[in-house]
């Protein structure tokens, strides 16, 4: 019996409250690497995966919009690692961090209770089965991921251009 397994075995409570402990677990461990970083005790390769594109939009991201994105960020792959790791880098105090964390941990801990893990859980089984299937859904995710990367990054491009020409067309409208 795998952890996946050993996980949805368990009633929805245990699982929830598992699943957040390791939501809190990890993003703390993350965050203090941040401010180990800022602190200078880490002067390694480490280093230069702190001031990566990823770190950096992320960074960016949390100055910008402030708290808010700390628990949304619960709800992505990838991003909330660097969004803990860089709210650690920024120097936010712990306090704060944790208080806009701990939102982010329980909807990280429903979604992974409720279906996330079983999701996984599927794939795995799909690889164990066919590994050609597996493959097939894993780039089918990609190239969904992709896709609206692209769309987003295209619609930026476009409103830029246009000097936010549409966005003032659009609140006319509206306003008419």
């Amino acid at each position: 019996m795998g952890v996946v397994d050993w996980i949805l075995s368990k009633p929805f409570v245990l699982a929830f409250a598992f699943l957040t402990a390791v939501a809190c677990v990890r993003s703390q461990c993350t965050y203090w690497l941040g401010r180990a970083v800022r602190a200078g005790v880490v002067r390694t390769a480490w280093a230069e995966r702190m001031t990566s594109r990823g770190a950096e939009r992320a960074r960016d991201k949390l100055e910008r919009w402030g708290w808010p994105v700390i628990p949304v960020s619960f709800l992505t792959v990838g991003f909330q690692t660097a969004v803990n790791l860089s709210a650690g880098l920024i120097g936010w105090h712990w306090w704060r961090y944790t208080l806009a964390a701990a939102p982010g941990w329980l909807m990280w801990g429903s979604v992974y209770a409720t279906g996330g893990l079983a999701v996984f859980g599927a794939i795995a089984s799909a690889a164990q089965e066919s590994p050609m299937l597996a493959a097939a859904i894993i780039q089918s995710i990609v190239v969904i991921i992709v896709s609206a990367v692209a769309w987003t990054r295209y619609r930026a491009s476009r409103r830029a251009q246009s000097g936010g020409h549409e966005d003032q067309v659009h609140r006319a409208v509206q306003a008419a």
